[in-house]
């Protein structure tokens, strides 16, 4: 980070923290320092929930300086339940676990706090199955609310796996504790995932309107987006006649660029998990946002020739478009796509007229192996027939 950068976050964000902090050191309201070092912290993440890319760059050097700060401090503020409540903070908000270690080993410390910060540590040092023993009987409804959406992202995170539904309702309680927080962005995007899992289409609909009208900008937006495309496929957008419209609706909330980039990364999703139908019905959403954006317009093309070449009324019109695409507007990613479906239409064209007989999947992988040299990236099932693609791009995918 540059001279400059470092000084504007050290005196913008820190100095006025530092100034309370040193007139306070010497009276009784010491046990506040990390109090206000987090709520420092805490703004500065609010900004990048808001999508401030300069406030994502600074963090690290905050973070930095406050752990300075945090293992500086004598051992009598940490008999404070505040200040610890607020190192549990720091740690679970991006910050280095060793103040946590460091309160840990001091005596006569407050039981509950203390509990927190076992927890807390045991997460971030990735050790869950501890994590989970300790925090399992939690009530985050007892705790502060600054406190209590931390504890409560992670005991939605610890849940998941073999209770979903009771993660919804950790995310739920902790999105609505810190309203317009990066810890309710993290709790909405994280949730979102969890009911695409469960299939609950409704609140994901909800969810997602909602992450979209509020939180757009993040600095983390660029991941949901991402994620959100592929948990829309998983949906199966196509088995509902009224879900393509509401997901429509969903993305009316962006703005075109917005909409666009999501309807390609639907597309391209939609293709990896073999939804030729959701496929096609973004990559024509598309394009008719690709208007004079040449390189969208052809990665529209390419997708939607990739989805109709596996089947038998739009194979001849995904082989001509993908043999008159423009190589020089994809970027690489898309190049490979390309070359996948070219070869697997190679592939194609050698099948009988009378249509491949079905094949165990293990000859079919051999018959596959021998004409597409390497794993293909992204090309779907191809029906019944080509079944060993998937196992293909699944392999390249992980």
């Amino acid at each position: 980070m540059s001279g400059p950068l470092r000084f504007f976050v050290l005196i913008v964000l820190v100095w006025p923290t530092l100034c309370v902090a040193k007139a306070n050191a010497e009276s009784a309201e010491i046990d506040a320092q990390p109090v206000e070092l987090v709520r420092t912290l805490q703004a500065l993440q609010d900004q990048i929930a808001a999508g401030s890319t300069n406030a994502h760059v600074a963090q690290r050097v905050l973070l930095d300086h406050i752990d300075e700060r945090l293992l500086a401090m004598e051992p009598a503020v940490w008999q404070a339940p505040k200040s610890i409540r607020a190192a549990i903070i720091y740690v679970l908000s991006g910050g280095k676990p060793g103040i946590l270690k460091k309160i840990l080993s001091l005596s006569d410390l407050p039981k509950s706090e203390g509990l927190l910060a076992q927890g807390a540590l045991a997460y971030v040092e990735g050790r869950e199955e501890d994590a989970q023993k300790i925090l399992a009987d939690v009530d985050v409804r007892t705790l502060p609310a600054t406190l209590s959406g931390q504890i409560a992202l992670v005991q939605a995170a610890l849940t998941l796996r073999d209770g979903p539904e009771k993660s919804v309702s950790l995310l739920d309680f902790a999105r609505l504790q810190l309203p317009g927080t990066l810890v309710e962005e993290a709790a909405l995007r994280r949730e979102i995932f969890v009911v695409a899992q469960l299939k609950d289409t409704e609140k994901f609909d909800a969810l997602s309107r909602q992450y979209l009208r509020r939180f757009r900008y993040s600095v983390y937006s660029g991941n949901f987006r991402q994620r959100f495309a592929s948990a829309l496929t998983r949906l199966d957008v196509t088995k509902d006649p009224d879900y393509f419209k509401r997901l429509v609706a969903t993305l009316n909330e962006l703005e075109p660029a917005g909409r666009l980039e999501l309807y390609l990364m639907v597309a391209r999703a939609a293709i990896n998990q073999g939804q030729t139908q959701a496929a096609v019905l973004a990559t024509d959403k598309a394009n008719e946002l690709a208007m004079g954006d040449a390189s969208s317009s052809a990665r529209s093309k390419l997708y939607r020739a990739a989805a109709i070449i596996v089947t038998s009324e739009g194979f001849d019109e995904g082989a001509t478009e993908l043999k008159k695409l423009d190589r020089s507007l994809l970027p690489a990613s898309d190049l490979e796509l390309l070359d996948s479906a070219l070869a697997m239409a190679t592939y194609i064209r050698r099948v009988p007229e009378g249509g491949v007989p079905s094949l165990p999947r293990d000859q079919a992988q051999i018959r596959a192996d021998n004409v597409v040299q390497k794993p293909t990236a992204i090309i779907s099932r191809a029906q019944e027939v080509l079944g060993a693609i998937d196992q293909l791009v699944r392999k390249e995918s992980r």
